[in-house]
């Protein structure tokens, strides 16, 4: 039993890295789509990231996140599995029994609330170095006199200690309280269509679901996470992005009103493409990896077992 809930902690790190080298920049895209000025629809923005920064532009920022999401998907993904399993031997006594909703449900929001404590930093430090090279107007000038197309930081570290020093702590979790109302939601439609469709595809008194069906389940269950979380992902892009050059937004509220305000209803669907896009990849490769490493931890200890 012991092992099992290490080898959950164990299976979500490999899968949160693999996810990290595939999804990262369509994540530059949506990020500047969302945060940034001038781009245009999805197409334009890859354009005018490549054209003025090349190939490296789209990997911008990602040391910090392979770092942080490996452990950040391994705390997700090991507190969602053990709470499930807790649950099970708690109602009936068996900690293998499939979940009922109610469980998953529980076990999901559970697995959302930890993530915001775990990835709003990780998520503000490659907000403000995904965002730092954007143009920025006289009036951002005057608010914080940084020489225009200087960048403000020179890495994940410095990123995090400049914030840590400027803000403190409050400044290091901005985008919480809106990463709160991203996750909790997108984690209940990330968990639960992943374990229905496996379920629904895979053969009758199957142990594990096949990497077809981990694929598809994976990739769809992203997609649909992904596409009801990208107008809480706009607000709370826009909050961590917002004191790199200036600062205009006091709160998730005041974010909401004053985007709402100034472009309309339509703003808390930009990137809904390449979020949704994206959302499948990067899912597929998540569970993916997740699941074939748990499944060949289990085999070692099957074998290695006397």
């Amino acid at each position: 039993m012991g092992s099992l809930q290490l080898q959950d902690f164990a299976a979500g790190w490999v899968g949160g890295a693999v996810s990290v080298f595939v999804g990262h920049p369509l994540d530059t895209i949506k990020t500047r789509l969302q945060a940034g000025q001038g781009y245009g629809n999805t197409l334009s923005c890859l354009l005018t990231v490549y054209r003025n920064e090349s190939v490296a532009g789209f990997f911008k920022g990602m040391s910090f996140p392979l770092a942080s999401v490996a452990v950040y998907s391994s705390v997700v993904f090991g507190v969602f599995s053990n709470t499930q399993r807790l649950l099970g031997q708690l109602r009936h006594g068996d900690p293998a029994q499939p979940p009922a909703l109610p469980d998953m449900l529980l076990a999901s929001t559970l697995a959302g609330l930890v993530s915001v404590g775990i990835g709003t930093p990780v998520d503000l430090v490659k907000i403000r170095l995904q965002m730092q090279t954007q143009p920025r107007t006289a009036a951002d000038t005057q608010l914080k006199p940084v020489v225009p197309g200087f960048p403000v930081y020179r890495g994940p570290v410095h990123c995090f200690r400049t914030v840590l020093q400027n803000e403190g702590l409050p400044g290091i979790y901005r985008g919480a309280g809106a990463m709160l109302l991203r996750d909790v939601p997108g984690y209940c439609l990330y968990f639960i269509p992943y374990t229905l469709l496996c379920d629904w595809s895979s053969p009758e008194g199957g142990l594990s679901p096949s990497p077809s069906s981990v694929w598809l389940a994976g990739g769809a269950a992203g997609a649909i996470s992904w596409a009801v979380a990208t107008p809480m992902d706009v607000v709370k892009s826009r909050i961590q992005a917002d004191g790199v050059y200036l600062s205009k937004y006091r709160g998730t509220l005041d974010c909401i009103l004053q985007s709402y305000r100034n472009e309309g209803f339509k703003v808390f669907f930009r990137g809904i493409t390449v979020n949704t896009v994206r959302g499948f990849p990067v899912s597929s490769a998540t569970f993916l990896g997740y699941e074939l490493s748990l499944k060949a931890m289990r085999r070692g200890q099957t074998e290695t077992s006397p």
